[in-house]
This record gives structure tokens, C-alpha cells and sequence, in this order.
């Protein structure tokens, strides 16, 4: 018997988000601008209609916006995560088998756990997402996880299917129909720089690529893209990860909503991110054995002198310690800064992680010291995880930080945040009005 993976993807979600909790926007032009309102990271289907594209830069569409009635929304992260939390804890009751994609997208294994028509079993949990969430999502079902994607595009774009697109209750024929619709670039695994590739030897579709010699791709291009062709032809060879592998590299960075001048201004942002950065090293139970500073002024202010500078410096025993880690990168940020440029962006980079259990520590520190510093940590960690992650602080990241990034236009966080519940204000009997409190 085959086996049924689903995807279920979140249509437009960052825009579904607000949407849920402003119903005013439906079937309006709506985008959400990525940091320091940048560039659009979301689009809803009638700004898609206008033209506007997947990450294209606010300045370049904003007289298009004003025209049509645009509605653009700062990114308001707090509330997409929390959202999609909900989202998954829902699918994590259907299923044991799960493997959260990324923050709108989950793979499930539905193998024998509905004896009835799937398709409409997978109407019922796209039901009782909407229901609990208000969010709309697709599902594509397939024998492997490449197949499950590509169901889930089909879902997408033709209405037929009501959302759902099941490619294992169609036929061999009816499969290999809909793939040869489906361009190669959209084809999960091939990126763009592959697609020209690919059509120098005739493949141009999924369905070529599902006839391709698997061994030959392996030889001219890699073992993935051989996945790939097996998982097209029902083989399973990209299995579900329930539990998501430690990351070999921590990267913390962001653009500044002001250019910064100052080395004391850099030192903050540089803390600020470092300190992100440790968080998320500790939560997956590593230890890092290099950091990386790095800096830079705008690549595009022609008007300006450019200068960008990084630095990597091997660290003397692997810690994860947010204090240990700030002075390390204060000192190599030290090394890299020059005065009189206007920088734009700072980042910090985690490297060559180990897990506890492979961590060395330096033969000559001391153990009392050590065993102290993790009692520090483990603090630091436990009183923001019970009382927001801005609780406890370093005071090196600063206390105004005039230089984070720009939020004009961030709705309310609505389910994080007690200042901005919704209210509902009662008349008269019968009668009511609800509103948000204003950040």
C-alpha cells in the first residue's frame, strides 16, 4: 500500500493573519513588508492581481499602492508565530507522524488513519482549522513528500479541487496529465539556477522530470535531484523529520531602522543579536566553537562611501554563554569598525555547534566557574520563558535601541499581548461594538 502524505500549507499567511482579526480586509489589496517595511513577504490575491511580486521593494510599488488602495502592513512576527503554533498543535492531532515545514507549512503522515474517503477526511481538518483559527488552508496528499507538494500547487490554483488535491486517488494517467502542466521550477528541490539546466536536455515539466534517468541525474547534478525523480515516481526517499535536526549554523541579523554612526550604537545591535542568537543555541542543547561579526554600510547609497568588513574568530572552548559570547564579538566588531561610515546592518554568525554530549570544554578552566555560568543561563532562560523574552536583558544591548528596526505600521499583537485584546463595547441590549485597543 502506498503512502499518504499530506501537505498543508496556510494560503497567503501572514496576510490570513491579519485578516483573521480585521475582516475588513478581505478582498482587499493587502501586503505585508518584510523589516524596516523593505519589501513585500506576503500578498494577497487581489494585490496579487495588481502585479505586485514576491519580495519587490516597497519604493517600488508605492505609488501603485496609493492608486489602487494598497493596505500595507508591517511585519508583525509575535502574532504569526503564535498563529501558526495554534495551526500545528490542530494538526498534531490528526496525525502522530508530523514534521512542521517552516511557520505556514506541515507535512503529515495520513497512512491508514482514515478507513473512509480521504479527501473528505482532509476537509474536516481544513474545517476545523478554519473554525478555531479563521485561517484558510490547502492540503495536497501524495505518495511521498515531493508528490504532497506538488498536490498541494495543484490545490492551489485550480478551484476544482476545493482545496484539497488528492494525486493517489487519481490514476497513473490523471497524475502524469496534471505534472505535465507543472513547470520544472515548481517543482519542490529544483532551484532557479537548475531550471535552464534542465531544459538544455529536455525537461521542462514534472513529467519529464518523473521519465528521467535517475542515474544520470545523480552523475551530472546531484543525489537530491535523483530524489527527486523516485519521489515523483511514488518511491519515498525524503522521509518526515517529527523532530527538527540541530542547526549546524545560528545567523542573527538585521538591518537597522536608522544608519548608525557610533561604535557604542554597533556594540548594542551586535549584543542585542548575539544574545538571540545564544538563546537559540542553548534551546537545541549546543555549544559553539566560532562566532562571526560582521558589518556594513548601504550597498545602494551611491551617495555615500560603502564599506563592509567581517571578522571570524575561533573561540578557545566551545560555550554557549550570552555573556562570554558579547565580549568575544565586542571585541571583534573592535577590530573591524572604522568611523565615518553610516552603517546599515550588523549580524553575528554561530558556528562549528556541537551537541552537549560531544562538547570539550578547555582542559585548564575551571569547573566551579563553568557550573556557574550555566546556573546563569539556565535563569536567564527559564525567567523569559515564563515571562517574555524581554524580561531579563543584557545590559549591553541597550535600553532605548533607537536603532531597531523599523514597525510603522505593525497591526496589534491580538493573542500575545494584553494591551492589544480586542475590546467590545456594549450599547444597548442586543446591540454591541467591537474594536482594538490601539497599540
Amino acid at each position: 500500500m502506498s503512502r499518504s502524505i499530506a501537505l498543508v500549507d496556510c494560503n497567503n499567511f501572514y496576510v490570513s493573519c491579519e485578516q483573521v482579526f480585521n475582516p475588513k480586509l478581505k478582498g482587499k489589496p493587502v501586503v505585508v513588508l518584510s523589516n524596516n517595511d523593505g519589501c513585500a513577504v506576503a500578498r494577497s490575491d487581489e494585490a496579487k492581481a495588481l502585479g505586485i511580486k514576491m519580495g519587490q521593494p516597497w519604493f517600488q510599488f508605492k505609488k501603485l499602492a496609493r492608486k489602487h488602495g494598497v493596505i500595507a502592513y508591517s511585519s508583525n512576527y509575535t502574532l504569526y508565530a503564535d498563529m501558526s503554533n495554534r495551526v500545528m498543535n490542530i494538526l498534531s492531532e490528526f496525525s502522530p507522524n508530523q514534521e512542521v515545514y517552516s511557520i505556514d507549512e506541515c507535512f503529515l503522515d495520513l497512512t491508514g488513519s482514515c478507513r473512509c474517503n480521504l479527501t473528505d477526511h482532509v476537509q474536516k481538518i481544513r474545517k476545523r482549522i478554519r473554525q478555531q483559527t479563521g485561517l484558510p488552508v490547502c492540503i495536497g496528499i501524495g505518495a511521498s513528500k515531493t508528490l504532497a507538494k506538488l498536490a498541494n500547487y495543484i490545490a492551489k490554483k485550480n478551484s476544482q479541487f476545493q482545496h484539497v488535491c488528492d494525486l493517489n486517488a487519481m490514476t497513473i494517467l490523471e497524475q502524469n496529465r496534471w505534472l505535465h502542466k507543472i513547470k520544472i521550477g515548481k517543482v519542490w528541490g529544483v532551484g532557479k539556477q537548475l531550471v535552464p539546466k534542465l531544459r538544455q536536455i529536455g525537461i521542462y515539466n514534472a513529467l519529464d522530470l518523473k521519465h528521467a534517468n535517475p542515474e544520470i541525474l545523480n552523475l551530472r547534478f546531484s543525489v537530491l535531484l535523483k530524489k527527486t525523480v523516485y519521489e515523483l515516481n511514488n518511491v519515498i526517499c525524503i522521509e518526515l523529520e517529527e523532530m527538527a535536526a540541530p542547526k549546524k549554523q545560528i545567523i542573527y541579523s538585521r538591518s537597522f531602522g536608522v544608519l548608525v554612526t557610533s561604535l557604542e550604537r554597533l556594540e548594542q545591535s551586535v549584543a542585542l543579536y548575539v544574545s538571540r542568537a545564544a538563546g537559540k543555541l542553548r534551546q537545541q542543547n549546543s555549544y559553539a566553537g566560532s562566532i562571526h561579526v560582521y558589518i556594513r554600510t548601504s550597498p545602494f547609497n551611491k551617495k555615500e562611501s560603502c564599506y563592509a568588513n567581517s571578522i571570524t574568530i575561533p573561540l578557545p572552548e566551545q560555550i554557549n554563554d550570552t555573556l562570554a559570547l558579547m565580549r568575544i564579538a565586542s571585541w571583534g566588531l573592535r577590530k573591524i569598525y572604522h568611523s565615518g561610515y553610516k552603517y546599515q546592518k550588523a549580524g553575528v554568525m554561530l558556528s562549528k555547534l556541537v551537541s552537549s554530549e560531544e562538547c570539550q570544554p578547555d582542559l585548564f578552566s575551571k569547573k566551579k566557574v563553568r557550573s556557574k555560568s550555566t546556573n546563569l543561563m539556565m535563569v536567564l532562560d527559564q525567567v523569559n520563558a515564563l515571562m517574555g523574552r524581554k524580561m531579563l536583558a543584557i545590559a549591553a544591548e541597550g535600553i532605548t535601541q533607537p536603532w531597531k528596526i523599523k514597525q510603522n505600521n505593525r497591526s496589534p499583537r491580538y493573542t500575545t499581548s494584553w494591551d492589544d485584546l480586542i475590546t467590545v463595547n456594549q450599547f444597548n441590549v442586543g446591540e454591541c461594538w467591537a474594536g482594538v485597543k490601539s497599540p
